[in-house]
């Protein structure tokens, strides 16, 4: 006769291959992705290690105030695409290879507009011909290969996240060894600027090579469409905009500093900021698997749909709170240890900077909820604010407290952007409601576990 206990062994054993089974696909997705990103963080940690100490603080400020003013005028070629071309892919079908190369063209259009843009800046800014113009010109021309992130949209949209990791891994590799050639080549500051072209040039050859072999769509559907451009723009013109609003503040302040103090202090930021960042990889891998699975219970049980979403921001919340207690702990040993006494006054600056990283992390779960709600306006709105709030706190604090207080600007102007902002529209009240009470979650499954003890 069949026991109690292993009829109850057997029914919960049945219970877990099920849900192994149906979360197999969508944790393999999460695997490559959080792998490409860890790989990646580790080899940009170990390359920044060596060059932060072979360029210092001075040199390596106008390093970091290059590369995030390419950052920022990079956001040009978003194109608030991202999302809309996953989900066109999942839902349409027939139009797929349309959607690709329309999405890539208005990439295109909008990285040279971009590009071209910023060569303006530096020439009229810094002055044409100078040191920093070249490096401003080197690190801006890696925008020129970005539209084929289209590629990786179609990845996403089949959770086939593997083959974008393999190609970026490859060139992160080889990009970090080209860094370290340099180093101990002794070479000039002006040549790791050009490690950004060969990331980028490398991973988009890689990504197309893996297209060509994976991806079953019959060339004679890739055609430019302008129905579909105006599609595109007039859905994604709203998350343009916020995307342009969001790069602002994760990357104006760099270029404030350097504006209101000095590119030794920008080194010193940018040690901080580059590390504290690395982190924001987490919640993008997670949720960019659960997004497809999102789209369909929105559509086919809303209250499923509102139960994952709060499940997602706990474990968001819970994780981003994990690796901030984590860091406020080593952040002294890392700058020590790692890059030297030059860098000894990052860590205050990392210690406040890694906090954000609670708001950032729930943001990624927002910023789907927004797409598939389609209420793109509230991207717009909530960047919006975020963007604004940081500037002002930047010029308030950096010319007071430098560093720390780009820090403190950051942190606040997530918090604003990611939090605070959605109490103020009924539309997104629901949603501040459940990251308030993600907030909560280390608290509410204190309580449970205490009650499952007794």
């Amino acid at each position: 006769m069949i026991s109690p206990e292993f009829r109850l062994y057997t029914i919960r054993r049945e219970l877990t291959s099920v849900l192994y089974r149906r979360l197999h696909k969508y944790l393999n997705n999460s695997f490559w992705i959080m792998g490409e990103k860890v790989v990646g963080v580790g080899l940009a940690f170990f390359s920044t290690v060596f060059v932060a100490r072979y360029l210092g603080p001075e040199d390596f400020g106008s390093l970091a105030y290059a590369l995030s003013l390419a950052a920022l005028f990079a956001a040009a070629g978003h194109m608030g695409l991202s999302g809309l071309v996953v989900r066109e892919i999942v839902k349409n079908e027939a139009d797929r290879g349309e959607t690709l190369v329309t999405a890539a063209l208005l990439k295109l259009l909008g990285m040279v507009a971009g590009y071209a843009v910023l060569l303006i800046y530096a020439a009229s800014y810094e002055g044409l011909g100078t040191t920093e113009f070249y490096l401003i010109a080197f690190a801006g021309a890696a925008l020129l290969f970005r539209p084929m992130d289209v590629v990786d949209f179609w990845f996403q949209a089949f959770m086939q996240a593997r083959y974008t990791a393999i190609a970026r891994i490859l060139s992160y590799l080889v990009t970090t060894a080209f860094k370290l050639a340099l180093v101990f080549a002794g070479t000039g500051l002006m040549y790791f600027a050009t490690a950004q072209i060969l990331q980028a040039a490398l991973s988009a050859l890689l990504l197309l090579v893996f297209f060509w072999l994976k991806a079953r769509v019959r060339v004679a559907g890739w055609r430019f469409s302008w129905v579909r451009a105006k599609e595109f723009l007039s859905q994604g013109w709203l998350i343009y905009l916020g995307s342009i609003f969001a790069v602002i503040y994760l990357k104006v302040d760099q270029v404030m500093l350097r504006w209101l103090a000095d590119t030794q202090e920008v080194g010193q930021y940018a040690v901080a900021a580059q590390i504290s960042e690395a982190w924001y990889f987490i919640p993008t891998a997670i949720v960019a698997s659960f997004f497809p699975k999102l789209i369909k219970l929105r559509e086919e049980d809303e209250a499923l749909f509102k139960y994952r979403l709060q499940q997602l921001f706990d474990a968001l919340l819970l994780i981003g709170l994990i690796v901030a207690v984590v860091i406020t702990i080593a952040a002294p040993w890392i700058i020590d240890v790692f890059f030297g006494s030059d860098y000894v006054d990052s860590a205050s600056i990392f210690v406040v900077h890694i906090w954000a990283a609670i708001f950032i992390f729930m943001r990624t779960a927002f910023s789907k909820w927004i797409l598939i709600e389609n209420v793109l306006v509230f991207s717009l709105i909530t960047q919006g604010l975020g963007a604004v709030t940081n500037v002002l706190l930047n010029l308030t604090l950096i010319p007071a407290y430098g560093g720390i207080g780009a820090a403190y600007a950051t942190l606040l102007s997530y918090a604003m952007a990611s939090f605070l902002a959605l109490f103020f529209y009924r539309r997104t009240r629901p949603v501040f409601w459940q990251m308030a009470r993600a907030l909560l979650s280390p608290i509410r499954y204190s309580v449970r576990l205490v009650c499952m003890m007794r």
